[in-house]
Formats: structure tokens, sequence, C-alpha cells
């Protein structure tokens, strides 16, 4: 069994490493939408660069977990990380020379999310090899802890690089953030585990091992419903906040950004208290009780009168709080459940189907706020939300205790 000491020690060590590259990586993606924001002034520009932020992830993640678990994970994510360093450098040389057009800012926008298809799942692949099951989930809070601080700072920094100097250069701080996370990720022994070396199972067969694997797991198959749902409803309530700030609260870009904080904020906390705590023993319980509360939570934002702002600001901040409490426990479940052999094909084919839910909520609340109201369609959606944390509880009530009673004798 790994003790407590070498994994706290590994693991922050990859953690420090990339989480200077996350926020790297935040600060460039940040400069980057801004440069295309202010060189394009189209809507239709931005959505082409989501959409092309996406598709790797939707399309490709699919296949990417096969090549995680055939290969090396410790250098599949230094690769990654290289080939995104070497993408902005190149586009930094490019706009350096005069070359400044935005078919290339595609390209690497596309490279850049290529580079997160592959990483993301091999970081959560290789997290088990390192913590103790019993740890797994303080793990994933600590980690989720250290994205959240990242990912809510590297805007900020993006912001100053612009305002201090131009894009090209500003692709120079991502180059920095990975030549650290690959030096750092050199420095830890990650433990061997047995690899399919490609010649006992074609492609197509490796994939459907992964699927086999999910579908072996009863309790997974019964938590990727809601779990599937609370995307399809979680993503759009995120991205149509501005709206409801713009429009219900009559907000300006200033009431944008505290709400937009204070959901990242609720996020971070939310996962560091899970980090320190391991949160409640009975984790489906928790996955059921915080869907519920984000449901909850929705349905207040969406009655709230005009005037009551500062009171939707607390219920965004709760909301991005009771993220952390299905999304933790739910990878953690995984990580834990999963043979190593076939942990990057399941999470990266789960990361992949949760890509093509985001969408899909969002082509179904797009269209429903226009005609009932961003503030109307989160009362609906957190009506939904409740009953998807009830069915969740009922779905999954008779894995709880078994799932328990292994954590607990785990922590013996």
């Amino acid at each position: 069994m790994k003790s407590t000491q070498n994994w706290r020690k590994s693991f922050f060590t990859i953690y420090i490493g990339q989480g200077f590259s996350l926020l790297s990586s935040s600060a460039v993606q940040f400069s980057i939408i801004w440069w295309i924001t202010m060189e394009t002034g189209s809507a239709m520009a931005l959505t082409i660069a989501s959409v092309i932020g996406l598709l790797p992830q939707a399309v490709i993640g699919i296949f990417a977990g096969v090549w995680i678990d055939r290969y090396n994970r410790k250098k599949i994510m230094i690769i990654a990380d290289s080939t995104v360093a070497l993408s902005s450098l190149l586009l930094g040389f490019l706009f350096i020379i005069g070359i400044k057009s935005i078919v290339f800012v595609y390209i690497v926008l596309f490279i850049r999310a290529l580079g997160e298809t592959f990483h993301k799942p091999a970081l959560q692949a290789v997290i088990p090899q390192l913590v103790p099951q019993s740890e797994l989930t303080k793990a994933g809070g600590l980690g989720q802890m250290i994205n959240s601080a990242c990912s809510m700072a590297g805007p900020m920094l993006g912001a100053f690089l612009m305002s201090i100097t131009s894009l090209q250069y500003a692709l120079l701080v991502d180059v920095l953030g990975a030549i650290f996370a690959v030096i750092t990720l050199s420095f830890v022994k990650i433990p061997k585990y047995t690899v399919n070396n490609g010649s006992q199972l074609s492609f197509i067969k490796d994939m459907k091992q992964g699927i086999n694997a999910i579908k072996s797991s009863k309790a997974l198959l019964r938590l990727s419903i809601p779990m599937l749902i609370s995307t399809v409803i979680f993503v759009p309530l995120g991205t149509l906040l501005p709206l409801m700030v713009k429009e219900y609260f009559n907000g300006t870009a200033w009431h944008n950004g505290i709400v937009q904080t204070l959901f990242s904020s609720g996020m971070l906390i939310a996962a560091m208290v899970i980090g320190i705590t391991g949160g409640l023993k009975k984790q489906f319980f928790m996955i059921s009780l915080s869907t519920g509360l984000l449901g909850i939570c929705a349905l207040i934002g969406g009655i709230l009168p005009a005037h009551l702002f500062w009171v939707f600001c607390f219920v965004v901040f709760v909301m991005g709080a009771t993220g952390m409490g299905f999304n933790v426990p739910f990878t953690s479940y995984i990580q834990r459940t999963v043979p190593a052999e076939n942990l990057g094909k399941v999470i990266s084919l789960v990361t992949s189907i949760m890509s093509f839910a985001a969408p899909i909520g969002m082509f179904i609340a797009g269209p429903i706020s226009e005609i009932i109201g961003v503030s109307s369609w989160m009362f609906y959606a957190g009506i939904v939300m409740i009953f998807v944390g009830i069915l969740c509880y009922f779905l999954t009530r008779e894995f709880d205790n078994q799932l328990y009673n292994e954590v607990m004798s785990n922590e013996k």
C-alpha cells in the first residue's frame, strides 16, 4: 500500500508543476480570445474559437484513452505539455515576423485543445497509481482546488499581460509554464502498471474494452445517468450567468465580474474542503445532495426580485460550490473502481460524453431562454435538478453502504 508521505510528496510535486502550467495556459487562452475579440469584434469568430476548443475532446477523446492506457502516461503528459508550448512559441514567432492570421490562431487553439484531450485523462489515470484508494477523494479535491485557483487567476494574469504587452510576448508565458511542468513531472517516479502493448488487442477491441469496463459497473452506469443530465443543465447555468446579470439585474461588466469571481470562488472553497476532509463518507449521497442543492440554488436565483442582486451573488457562490460536490466524488469513484489498464479509456470516454452533453445543453437552454427569459430558465432548470438529485439518490443508494464500508476499511 502507498504510504501517506510518499503519495503526498509525489502528488504535490506533480500538481505544483501542473498548477503553473494551468495558470499560464489559462492566461494565454484569455489573451488569445481577447485578441480575437479586439481584432474581429465578431461573435461568429468567438463561436468558431469555442467550437474548435471543444472538438478534440468531443471527437478524439473517445480514442485518446486507448493510447493513454497503452503507453507511458508520464511521457504522454510531457509530450502534451511540450506540444502546447511549441504551438504557442510558433504562433508568437509568426506574430513577431508580421504574420497575424486568425487561421493560425485557430490552428493553435485546436492544438492546445488536442494537448488537453490527452493531458487531463492521463493525469487523472496517473493519480490512482500514486494515491491510496482511501485518499482518492481528498486528492481529487486538492487537485480541483489547484485547478480552480489557477482558472480563476489565469484570466486576471492574461488581462494584465495584454495591458502591458502584445499577444506574441504573452504567449511566452505558456512556454515557461510548460517547461516548469515538464521539469517537475520528470522528477516524479510513477509506479508501473501492466500495459497493453497493442499486439494482444486491436485498437477497436481495446476501445470496446473501455466501454465494457463501464458496462460491467452497475453503480457507474446508474451514476452516469444523473451525471449526464446534470451536465446538460449545469453548463448552461454557468454560461448564461452574464446574460442573467445584464438582462435581469441590469448589471454592468463590473457586476458580471463579481458574479464570475464568486462562482469560481465557490468551486475553489468547496474543492479545498473536500481536499482536506474527503467530503461525506457516503459519496453517492454527497453527489445526490450536491445535485439537489444546485437545483435549489438555481430555483431561488430564478425567482429572486431584480433588486436583490447581492442575494443572487450568494446563490451563485453556493452554485459554484455544489459543482465540486458531484464532480470530485464521481471522478474518484471511477479512479477507485476501474482497473488501471482501462482507466484512461474510461475517463476519456466519460469526458467525451460530457463534452457532447455540454453543447446539447446550450442548444436547449439558448432558444428556451430567448422565449421565456433567463430567470425562468433558471427556475425550471432548478426544478429539473432537484428531481435529478432525488433520482440519483434512489438509483445509487443500494451501493452507498458498500462504498462506505470499502472506504472505511481502506482507512484502517
